[in-house]
């Protein structure tokens, strides 16, 4: 696997609100935030650009919602960012893909002529996944730094139930297996990216 000089690094709703485990329930993967952080590290060492996608949810209760703490970057994202010394974008959003968010991520990754970007972030099924599907569907080339996402548990029609794990794996097969984006880990991403 290669990673182009230009690859963005597109970390998406790494937010304080997720952390609030009454509302979303059991996650997985505690490694991820550290290999998010080790993501952001490698991008700004490299003068790769990083993209930071937040979602504004306009749902009342959500710990996501505008105005409220839990909508706020977490801690070790909020001191990266401005860091680097390559370009960086905050994309704001109030849907699950990053593709349709404000200001226009495409437009600004055709101006930068980038063609690769690298997905780490929350939720794996969610916010990560409909960004790597729609990033697939406009012809870019994305990677999924599995290892550097997560999820939680979640229950469906019905009573089917799906453990944070379950659905992560499904979401990785689903991207891999589908054609949408080359799921890797975070290893084989800081590697290629030297």
């Amino acid at each position: 696997m290669d990673i182009a000089q230009n690859a963005a690094l597109v970390v998406v709703d790494v937010q304080k609100g997720f952390e609030e485990a009454e509302y979303w329930g059991t996650r997985n993967n505690p490694a991820a935030d550290d290999n998010i952080a080790a993501l952001i590290d490698a991008w700004q060492s490299t003068g790769r650009p990083v993209v930071f996608v937040r979602h504004d949810s306009v749902s009342p209760g959500s710990p996501l919602r505008t105005g409220y703490e839990g909508n706020g970057f977490k801690e070790y994202v909020e001191r990266q960012r401005g860091r680097g010394s390559g370009d960086e974008l905050l994309v704001t959003k109030r849907v699950n893909s990053a593709f349709l968010g404000t200001p226009d991520l495409g437009a600004w990754l055709r101006e930068a002529e980038i063609s690769q970007v690298v997905l780490a972030g929350i939720q794996t099924n969610m916010c990560v996944e409909t960004t790597a599907r729609m990033g697939g569907n406009l012809g870019y080339e994305v990677v999924v730094a599995f290892d550097a996402t997560y999820t939680f548990g979640l229950e469906g029609p019905f009573g089917w139930r799906q453990s944070a794990d379950e659905l992560a794996r499904a979401s990785a097969v689903s991207l891999h297996g589908g054609g949408f984006a080359t799921v890797v880990t975070t290893e084989d991403v800081l590697t290629a990216a030297k």
